[in-house]
């Protein structure tokens, strides 16, 4: 059966650098995917290939 499942999410506030967000901002647009999704993606493989030690 086909089934929609909607992902919990939370918002909060992160303070960054300006030029950061540019670099993100201009990424973000080149691949297509929202500003959040890009951040959202960085994080997750930070965390997925942080040093253990």
């Amino acid at each position: 059966m086909f089934r929609v499942e909607k992902q919990e999410m939370t918002n909060k506030t992160f303070r960054l650098p300006l030029k950061l967000v540019q670099e993100l901002q201009c990424v973000a647009q080149n691949k297509g995917v929202s500003l959040n999704k890009l951040v959202q993606l960085c994080c997750e493989y930070a965390l997925e290939n942080l040093d253990k030690e």
